[in-house]
Order: structure tokens, then sequence, then C-alpha cells
């Protein structure tokens, strides 16, 4: 998994590139901690790259969710598609998670919140 971050204004779009498994979901939470611990406001998680997500990336993303909104910050998740939108149904997270079709999109919401 690759992770690449750049910046639209205040927001903060970080791409994921690969699979969100046990074996490197760790590091976007470590990321995203990092860059909580900075002072950043508002984030994007663009998930268009990632084609595989297991229990591990889901409860990475949960914990992330979690974190940015006790910390009343600002986060959307984006382009989520394929097998990866299947395992999110099946969890039942789709309301949870705060989903944008499009960086675009995401992009509106956070500026009109």
């Amino acid at each position: 998994m690759e992770l690449k971050i750049r910046k639209s204004g205040a927001i903060y779009i970080i791409d994921v590139n690969g699979e969100m498994d046990l074996y490197n979901s760790y590091k976007l939470k470590e990321l995203i901690l990092k860059m909580i611990d900075k002072n950043i406001e508002k984030y994007i998680i663009n998930l268009e790259k990632v084609d595989y997500i297991d229990s591990s990336g889901i409860g990475a993303l949960i914990y992330i969710c979690s974190t940015i909104k006790k910390k009343n910050l600002k986060l959307r998740i984006a382009n989520i598609h394929g097998s990866v939108k299947k395992v999110i149904e099946l969890t039942k997270l789709m309301g949870y998670f705060p989903i944008s079709n499009s960086i675009e999109e995401a992009l509106g919401h956070i500026e009109s919140e």
C-alpha cells in the first residue's frame, strides 16, 4: 500500500494505492494520527486505487472516522468502488462512513460544512 498526500486549500487529500489489509492498514492510521498532531483539520481519504480491503482495513477506517469525529474535525472518504464497496455494504457501514462519490464532491461537502 502506498500513501500520497496532496492539498486543496486547507483540505488534505490522502491517496491510497494498493491493498488495505492486515499487513499495511496501520500505515494509514499512523499517518492520520501524525496529521492530527500537526493540527490538520480537514481530510479526504481517496480509495480510488484500492481494490482490496479486509477486516483490518475496515477497522482502520472505523478508528480513523471515530477519532476524527471525537476531535470535531472534518473527513470524507471518496471513490469507493468494486469489492471495497461491497465489503463496506456487507458490514453495514455505508451510513457510518462519510462517503463521497468523487474528490470534487468531497471537497464541496467539506467546504460547505
